[in-house]
C-alpha cells in the first residue's frame, strides 16, 4: 500500500485545498493530512482567530479524501511523521516548492499545482473583520500588549484610558493611538476592552464595559472576589458578549499539551501537584502596596491557581495559608490545597525567591516543567524507567499576550461564549481562593 502525507492549515476551507487534497489522494492508496495546531502560523506571520484546530479538523475529515488526519504542532515533526507512518510520498502545493526537498532523504516528494486566483489569505482578508481594541491602563503589561496584537488577525489598538491625562498621553504618544480620560468617550470609540488597571479598579471598569456592550479581556488577577467574578461572568451571558480572563499561560501552546497529556492518563492518577512562581521586587512598586492589592497572592495567585485547578479540578475540601509579611503585604505565601484523592501545593514570592517551576505526580510517573514554568516551551515526562522518559518541545513566541488575543478574538468572531482551555467556573474559583486569603481564613503567620 502507497502511502500519501500532506500539511496544511485548512482555516477558511476552499475549492483549492479540496483540489490539493484530490490530487494527493490520487498519488497512492492512503492520505494522511496532517492539519497544524492553533499555535504561531509562521508561514503567513499571524495568529489565526477563525476556525480552531478541532474545526479545522472536522473539515478536512468532511471532505472525504482523508483517510487519516493528525494535528502538527511541533518543529521537525514532518520528518517523525514520515518515519512513524511509513510514508511513501510527501505531498504539498507548489507554492511551498523547494522547501521541502530535505525531506527527498526519507521519501519522494511531490510538488502539486495550487489553483490560481484562490487562497486562504484572500478569503481572511475578504472577511476578517477588524476590532478596534481599547486599553484600559497604561502600564508595563499595557505597553507590553500593544505590539503583542499586531501579530493576531483582526486586532487594532486604537486607545487608552488613564485618569491620568499626563500618563494616557505619554502612552498614546507611544503607541500611536487616541488618548482618553473620560471613560464615556473612550468606550464610544472601541468595539472591544482590555482592561490592564490597578487591580482594585477592574470590577468597576469590566463592568461599566459589558454595560456598554463591549466584550472584554480582563487581566489577572480578574476579580479578588468569587461573588464580583460570577456577577460579571452571568451579565456577560445575559448580554451575550465574551469575558475572559487574561491568563496567558492557560492560552499557551505547551502548556496546553500538559493538560492534554496528563487527562490522556499519560502518568497515571494524578495525586500530587506543586507550582511555584517568585519575581523578587524592590520599592518603590505597585506589588509592595497594600493600598493597591499588592501582595505576592495578588499579584502570582492567578497562574499557578490556574495550573492546580486546570489538573485536579474545582471540588476541592478544604485551603490553607501560610505568609510572611511586611508593611501590610505578603513578600511570600504557601497555599495547600487538598483534594478527595489528592493534594496540591502554591508557592509564592516578591521578597523570598523560590524555584519557580510546575511537578505533577502521578502514579506511573510525573511531568516536570522547568522555571520558569508559565513562559513554558519545554516541559519531560518522567518515568521510574529512566528509557521511557520524553521531552516535549513549543514555541513560545514574543510575550505570550498573543496567545490570550487569540483567543478572545476567535471567542468573538465564532460566537463561543465559553474556552475550555480556562472555564468560567474555572476563573470562579481562582478568584475564590484569592478570597479566602484575602479575607483570612485559615492564614498561619511565620
Amino acid at each position: 500500500m502507497k502511502k500519501v502525507i500532506t500539511y496544511g492549515t485548512y482555516d477558511l476551507l476552499h475549492q483549492g485545498h479540496l483540489n490539493l487534497l484530490r490530487r494527493a489522494k490520487e498519488l497512492g492508496d492512503y492520505l494522511i493530512v496532517g492539519v497544524t495546531s492553533d499555535s504561531f502560523d509562521r508561514g503567513r506571520g499571524k495568529l489565526n482567530v477563525r476556525n480552531n484546530v478541532l474545526e479545522r479538523v472536522e473539515a478536512v475529515k468532511a471532505t472525504g479524501y482523508a483517510d487519516e488526519v493528525i494535528i502538527e504542532d511541533y518543529l521537525g515533526q514532518k520528518i517523525d511523521d514520515i518515519q512513524k507512518y511509513d510514508v511513501d510520498i510527501f505531498a504539498i502545493g507548489s507554492d511551498w516548492e523547494g522547501k521541502f526537498d530535505y525531506l527527498n532523504e526519507y521519501c519522494k516528494v511531490v510538488y502539486l499545482a495550487r489553483t490560481e486566483g484562490i487562497s486562504s489569505t484572500m478569503l481572511r482578508a475578504e472577511s476578517q473583520s477588524v476590532y478596534r481594541v481599547g486599553i484600559i491602563g497604561s502600564g508595563r503589561i499595557a505597553n507590553r500588549f500593544v505590539p503583542e496584537t499586531k501579530v493576531v488577525n483582526g486586532a487594532d489598538v486604537v486607545a487608552v484610558l488613564n485618569p491620568s491625562a499626563k500618563d494616557a498621553k505619554m502612552f498614546a504618544t507611544r503607541h500611536g493611538i487616541e488618548a482618553y480620560i473620560d471613560f464615556d468617550s473612550f468606550i464610544e470609540n472601541v468595539d472591544v476592552v482590555y482592561v490592564a488597571s490597578p487591580h482594585l479598579t477592574h470590577y468597576d471598569y469590566v463592568k461599566r464595559s459589558l454595560l456598554a456592550s463591549k466584550h472584554v479581556l480582563c487581566e489577572i488577577p480578574f476579580m479578588l472576589s468569587k461573588a464580583e467574578a460570577l456577577e460579571l461572568y452571568r451579565l456577560a451571558e445575559e448580554r451575550n458578549l465574551v469575558l475572559l480572563e487574561a491568563s496567558k499561560t492557560a492560552y499557551s501552546p505547551a502548556f496546553g499539551h500538559i493538560v492534554t497529556l496528563i487527562k490522556s492518563g499519560i502518568i497515571g492518577d494524578v495525586v500530587d501537584v506543586k507550582a511555584s512562581l517568585s519575581k523578587m521586587v524592590e520599592p518603590p512598586i505597585r506589588e509592595l502596596d497594600a493600598q493597591q492589592a499588592g501582595g505576592a497572592m495578588n499579584e502570582h495567585a492567578p497562574l499557578t491557581l490556574m495550573a492546580i485547578i486546570k489538573l485536579l479540578g474545582i471540588d476541592w475540601k478544604d485551603v490553607d495559608f501560610h505568609t510572611k509579611r511586611e508593611n501590610g503585604v505578603d513578600i511570600y505565601t504557601k497555599g495547600v490545597i487538598n483534594y478527595p484523592h489528592a493534594t496540591s501545593s502554591f508557592t509564592l514570592g516578591i521578597g523570598v525567591k523560590t524555584e519557580g517551576n510546575l511537578v505533577i505526580s502521578g502514579t506511573k510517573g510525573y511531568v516536570y516543567v522547568p522555571a520558569p514554568w508559565w513562559l513554558t516551551s519545554y516541559f519531560e515526562v518522567r518515568y521510574e524507567d529512566q528509557t521511557k522518559n520524553k521531552k516535549y518541545f513549543y514555541s513560545y513566541d514574543g510575550e505570550g499576550l498573543r496567545y490570550e488575543i487569540q483567543e478572545f478574538l476567535s471567542m468573538i468572531v465564532n460566537d463561543r461564549r465559553s474556552c475550555y482551555k480556562l472555564r468560567r467556573r474555572e476563573s470562579v474559583a481562582i478568584a475564590e481562593i484569592i478570597e479566602k486569603y484575602r479575607n483570612g481564613e485559615k492564614v498561619t503567620e511565620i
